[in-house]
């Protein structure tokens, strides 16, 4: 080994931890944001997509000779959907068929229990890795974990000696001035605005080195200089679904994969709820999975100046993380303390639906929030920026310059998403999850 070499190695001294990650309902985005009805087949049981390998259900198809009538129906997009063919195809028991190279057609681990008595439009599904199984990325661990500390960073401005450019009145100023970039790239904006300086506003001296770059520059965007290098997330275990008994005896399942109507509803004149539209979303029920949270502590030393750093061990990025879910607890429980049950409600096909919110509100009743932080799917504004630090006119600014069509008056962000089951009982709200240490 050369010299230089031995010079330009870098020593690895990391604190590292196992969590235990646990939630009631969870829902993290793939990179297809909806699946066409010719893309999953429900039954009235469940929901099946097909083998994630290129082609296995088009091979299928070809080698028993219906591969035309499949094409044809995909073009005219006039059948409801792809059962009818399949049971014709393959018998009843189509979804254990197996192709000619022994591939299943439709996997077990791709399948989830159908939660709704609605049809099926759209299908949201869930992000798999590349053995076709549910997770969870420790990218968007990681991402929940960064705007928790973002929130800290700038609720506690005094305590870490922020400039005046990152003080919250400042960041006020520049976002009423800054409307038109936020509508035009709304999940982006507050990079530029301050995300980027509150994180990458560093000088950092590797082996009595500087690294290159100038933070002042106006992109600030040098990776090299995010302290947010120091924290590695893997991604959870796979979330296979696991069946054990109770005490009473009776079967329970963790990582149960769903597919449930999640309704998107709001507060109308005099509080009362409001449904606006259906989403059909694959999800997991009763999470349980682990993944793994690293600091490299001989890293963070290198970073000045280190009094704007807010974390020195895990634990302290947890307790951050805890009160950032506390914050978004309070600001929860509030809205559906407010919010009126609508027991008329009208869905958009004219149908009678019981807005009925007593679920969420025993869920959201106690005080001190258990979990540790929200992430996934329908975490809203308050769970993926800093919202709730600002102005309350501010918020409803940004929501109505975002979204046109919400309507004026309400406080931002004025909608959730809730989960029903197959009464359309509306019972879960998406995205809470809990830390525990192994």
């Amino acid at each position: 080994m050369v010299a230089s070499d031995h010079i330009l190695s870098k020593p690895e001294v990391y604190e590292t931890k196992q969590i235990q990650l646990t939630s009631p309902i969870l829902h993290i985005g793939s990179a297809v944001s909806k699946l066409s009805r010719f893309e999953y087949v429900a039954t009235s049981e469940r929901v099946y997509l097909p083998n994630p390998e290129v082609l296995v259900l088009a091979r299928a198809f070809q080698q028993r000779g219906c591969l035309n009538e499949y094409i044809r129906r995909i073009e005219s997009q006039k059948d409801q959907d792809l059962t009818s063919l399949l049971e014709t195809t393959f018998g009843d028991d189509w979804h254990n068929k197996k192709d000619s190279n022994k591939e299943a057609i439709f996997p077990k681990h791709t399948s989830s229990l159908r939660w709704t008595q609605q049809e099926i439009t759209d299908l949201r599904p869930m992000i798999r890795n590349g053995f076709g199984q549910l997770y969870i990325p420790g990218s968007s661990i990681k991402g929940a974990i960064r705007t928790a500390i973002a929130y800290h960073l700038l609720k506690h401005a005094d305590k870490y000696g922020l400039p005046r450019t990152q003080q919250l009145s400042e960041i006020e100023l520049k976002l009423h001035e800054s409307m038109g970039q936020i509508k035009q790239r709304p999940k982006f904006a507050d990079d530029k605005l301050f995300m980027d300086a509150l994180f990458s506003e560093f000088n950092l001296i590797y082996q009595d080195k500087p690294a290159l770059g100038k933070t002042s520059s106006p992109n600030l965007d040098l990776p090299n200089l995010d302290f947010m290098r120091a924290i590695q997330v893997t991604d959870s275990q796979p979330l296979l679904e696991i069946k054990v008994t109770d005490k009473q005896g009776k079967p329970c399942f963790y990582n149960l994969p769903v597919t449930a109507e999640v309704i998107i509803i709001s507060h109308w004149e005099d509080g009362k709820a409001k449904y606006k539209s259906p989403i059909y979303t694959e999800m997991v029920q009763s999470v349980k999975t682990r993944f793994t949270i690293s600091l490299d502590k001989t890293m963070l030393p290198w970073f000045s100046p280190k009094n704007k750093i807010p974390f020195e061990t895990i634990d302290d990025i947890l307790k951050i993380c805890q009160e950032f879910a506390q914050d978004q607890w309070d600001e929860e429980h509030f809205y559906w303390e407010d919010i009126k049950n609508n027991l008329n409600a009208k869905d958009t096909n004219q149908q009678p639906i019981n807005l009925n919110f007593d679920n969420i509100r025993d869920f959201s009743e106690p005080e001190v929030c258990s979990y540790n932080l929200r992430i996934g799917w329908a975490s809203g504004m308050n769970g993926t920026t800093v919202n709730l630090l600002f102005h309350p006119e501010l918020r409803k600014k940004i929501r109505d310059n975002c979204s046109p069509k919400s309507a004026p008056g309400f406080e931002a962000p004025k909608s959730r998403r809730v989960v029903a089951l197959s009464s359309r009982e509306i019972k879960f709200v998406p995205g809470w999850v809990k830390f525990k240490e192994l």
